[in-house]
């Protein structure tokens, strides 16, 4: 009974956890226009909880893209890593 109420938990956070990343990604991708070089973090709330969003946007061997990683934590635990690859518009 104690797993499955963890397993519940824990998916729970991952939903939350996709909400705030996939945010993140869309409005990189909204914005149309190249993202900067470098890191950023900010608080996303989903359901009553704060979770911390880190995007990490990094060069690619071809200029004109740029890959993006939104890794999502709370506190010193990382719940979920997304990645996509944003193109020169």
């Amino acid at each position: 009974t104690t797993a499955l109420t963890r397993n519940a938990l824990r998916q729970s956070d991952i939903v939350l956890a996709q909400l705030c990343a996939e945010n993140e990604l869309v409005k990189a991708r909204l914005s149309r226009q190249m993202p900067s070089v470098g890191d950023s973090s900010l608080t996303c709330e989903q359901a009553g909880r704060q979770l911390q969003v880190v995007t990490i946007v990094r060069p690619t061997p071809n200029p004109s893209f740029r890959r993006i990683d939104a890794q999502v934590l709370d506190g010193d635990n990382s719940i979920l890593r997304l990645s996509t690859i944003i193109g020169r518009y």
